[in-house]
Order: structure tokens, then C-alpha cells, then sequence
């Protein structure tokens, strides 16, 4: 990954041009954002942008390369990077980073999108808004829709190489959750009221859960994968109006996971633990998948635990 410099592209009306960093400042950044899980964090966007001379946006787009550097892709090696600009909860501008992910020997729609792994960062990571995502190359028609599920979907800035677009307008005549008759989304959830009745359960684990957004299913559900030396990833069940498009607690974890400069294998890997809700698993038979393309990794561990009200 290492090279003479780290071309930071970016493109306005007036010009075409682009920033260098150096050896040492592109390491730097690297091992900041494999520390950082993918995220540079308001101090670290006012820094950066002060020391290059440009602005939050020319950053934003500047960066997807390195987004990129985060993605596997032995199937179609093809490497999609993405970047979204949201507000954290004190409303500071952060950039949460994203890259597709890819699975041997398993159905295609498994993977994750690029533009889902950003999303998906932003959202585990406490973003209340979503104002721009930046992104490598267009986008396909399965992340317009993942996308739509969105809060403020319609007048979400797409920042693309050589041209901006609303996603309105790359998704004319849109099937979305009010369709359904859900009055929420992705970055707007119904108030969560329920818990766990057994409350043996590991209480992060259950705080993903029940911070999934299942309006459809109704199966609050996450994963939990614990590493040897590298701590815990989680990740939360994301569901779509278009179904396909839903993002699984495994996917969600694993993209994590990725975005720490980490290896889903049985070196990195010490266990995987599913929660689900009873009575609405959908669930394990998709974990289970995902997990069979990997070699020596340990047997998932599935909970169903029932919810109280």
C-alpha cells in the first residue's frame, strides 16, 4: 500500500487538479483510519484541511481513494471506495469511510456495497445526519435504493469523480419506505421501548439489537465478532422497503471489521455470536453463508432471545 505520494484528485467548475501527500503524511493517514475504524473525526477533517489549503468538500472527495485501499474484491476486483460527510450527536462534521466487500463461492448479493459500508459506519457510529457521500463510481441501481431508505434521501448530495447529483435525480420515481406505510428510516427510527428479557445476554450486543432498523421484519438483530487481539466489532440489521437491498448484522460486522485494516480469518477471528429476536429469525441461514467462505473460522454461535415490552 505504500507509495511516493497519495494523490488527493478533487474537481471544481474552474479547475482540475489535485494534492500530494507525502510518504509520511500518507501513512500517517492510513494507520490513523485503521485505529480509527474508518472515521476521521471533526479535529482530524479541520487539520487535515488546514495543512493541505482546501476545502471540507475537496477533502471529502480527495479522500475516496484511500476509501478504496479498504475493499476485497477477489471476485471482481473491482475496488469502490465511499466516503460519507455526516454530524455526529454534537453536530461536528466526521467523515465516515466505506469500501464493497466481497465473498468466495458464495450468491453475489451477499456482498456489501461501498456506498452501504459507509452508510452503515456513519450509522453505527452515532451519525444523526447524513449530508453528502462521495463516491468512486456511480452508483449501482441496489445502492440507490439502499440509499433512499435514508432521512432526507431526496436532497442527498452524490459527490461522483466528474459530475455532483441529487439523489433524486439518479432515482427518479422511487419506491421508498412510506410506500410500506413507515413513516421512519434509516437515520429517523421509531422510539425504541422494548428490551430483552434475558438479560444474561451481553449487554452491547443487545444495545445493537435493539438499535437495529427492522420495520419490516420486526427481527432486531446484530452480530458480534471478537478478535484475539483487536477487540470486539459489531453491527446492526439495516432493512430496505426494496427487502434486497437490507444489509445483514453479519455484513454490517464484517465491514467494520475491514475498515480497521483487519482479515475475516481464523488468525484474526476468535467468535461470532448472532442475536436474534424469537419469532421473527431471518437471520442465521445468511451468517451461516457468508461465514462457509471462509476456511477455519469458528461455528457461529446463534441466540434467540424474546423481546419484552
Amino acid at each position: 500500500m505504500a507509495s511516493a505520494t497519495f494523490k488527493v484528485q478533487h474537481n471544481t467548475a474552474l479547475s482540475n487538479s489535485h494534492i500530494s501527500l507525502n510518504v509520511a503524511q500518507t501513512q500517517a493517514l492510513r494507520s490513523q483510519l485503521k485505529t480509527q475504524r474508518g472515521i476521521l473525526y471533526s479535529s482530524d477533517i479541520k487539520a487535515l484541511c488546514t495543512e493541505l489549503n482546501v476545502s471540507e468538500d475537496i477533502l471529502l472527495q480527495g479522500l475516496v481513494p484511500m476509501a478504496s485501499e479498504f475493499s476485497v474484491a477477489p471476485i471482481s476486483k473491482f475496488h469502490v471506495g465511499a466516503i460519507v460527510k455526516g454530524l455526529d450527536s454534537q453536530g461536528n462534521t466526521t467523515f465516515y469511510f466505506g469500501a464493497n466487500a466481497e465473498f468466495d463461492h458464495q450468491a453475489l448479493s451477499l456482498v456489501v456495497h461501498g456506498e452501504q459500508s459507509a452508510i452503515n459506519n456513519a450509522w453505527l457510529n452515532g451519525s444523526k445526519k447524513i449530508l453528502k457521500i462521495a463516491i468512486s463510481d456511480v452508483p449501482c441501481g441496489y445502492c440507490r435504493q439502499f440509499m433512499n431508505e435514508l432521512a432526507d434521501a431526496k436532497e442527498l448530495d452524490i459527490l461522483l469523480p466528474a459530475q455532483n447529483f441529487k439523489l433524486a435525480e439518479l432515482l427518479p420515481h422511487s419506491f421508498g419506505p412510506t410506500d410500506l406505510g413507515n413513516e421512519h428510516s434509516l437515520f429517523n427510527p421509531a422510539e425504541q421501548t422494548n428490551c430483552f428479557e434475558n438479560k444474561q445476554l451481553d449487554e452491547k450486543l443487545m444495545s445493537y439489537a435493539l438499535a437495529a432498523y427492522v420495520p419490516y421484519s420486526q427481527n432486531y438483530s446484530a452480530v458480534k465478532i471478537s478478535t484475539f487481539e483487536n477487540g470486539d466489532f459489531y453491527g446492526s440489521y439495516a432493512e430496505n422497503a426494496a427487502y434486497s437491498p437490507s444489509l445483514s448484522p453479519l455484513q454490517s460486522a464484517v465491514s467494520q471489521l475491514f475498515l480497521a485494516g483487519l482479515s475475516f480469518d481464523k488468525q484474526t477471528v476468535k467468535s461470532v455470536t448472532l442475536l436474534e429476536t424469537a419469532g421473527h429469525e431471518n437471520q442465521s441461514g445468511v451468517a451461516k453463508a457468508v461465514l462457509a467462505s471462509f476456511t477455519g473460522l469458528p461455528t457461529l454461535e446463534v441466540i434467540s432471545a424474546t423481546l419484552a415490552k
